[in-house]
Parts: structure tokens; C-alpha cells; sequence
């Protein structure tokens, strides 16, 4: 993504939130906070507080694996991550 398209999607999104939406959707299988911290380049503490935000809205759940919070997004967040992608193809 170029520097123009860059700053016509920061105008409408918070970059990091909207971006681990569409990641968590793009891969399609339950995360690790950690790796979605990785892929959105943000600290693991920031992930976790805006994972926690979507939870709060019903964007995503956290199923647990023992010692392991995997997220996943629920269908009203893929419907969420399906309209992020859409306004970014037409922005940039």
C-alpha cells in the first residue's frame, strides 16, 4: 500500500484494530493474540486490550486450551472484517 492509500484509509479506521480484524478473517482459523500482534506489528498488550474491546462488542470470542487464549471471530466480526475490506478496496 502506497503513502496516499495509506493516509486515505487512517482518515476512516484506527489502522491497528481494522487491520486485526481483516487479518483474523484473511486467515480464517482461530489466533494466537500474540501472533495477531506480529502480523498487525503492534506490542502483545496492545493487542490484547483491543481484542478485549471487540469481545466486549461481540467481534470475536476467546476459546481457551489449557493455558492458551485462541481468538476467533464470531459472524457478526466477519461481517465487520467483510466491510473493512470492501471500503479499503474502494479508498485505495
Amino acid at each position: 500500500m502506497g503513502v496516499k492509500m495509506k493516509d486515505n484509509f487512517d482518515i476512516f479506521f484506527r489502522r491497528k484494530p481494522a487491520l486485526m480484524l481483516v487479518a483474523l478473517k484473511r486467515i480464517g482459523k482461530v489466533r494466537y493474540g500474540s501472533v495477531l500482534a506480529k502480523e498487525v506489528d503492534c506490542t502483545y498488550s496492545h493487542a490484547v486490550k483491543i481484542l478485549q474491546s471487540f469481545e466486549k462488542i461481540g467481534l470475536v470470542v476467546f476459546e481457551k486450551k489449557g493455558r492458551i487464549k485462541l481468538v476467533k471471530l464470531t459472524k457478526r466480526g466477519q461481517e465487520v472484517a467483510d466491510n473493512i475490506e470492501n471500503i479499503k478496496r474502494l479508498i485505495c
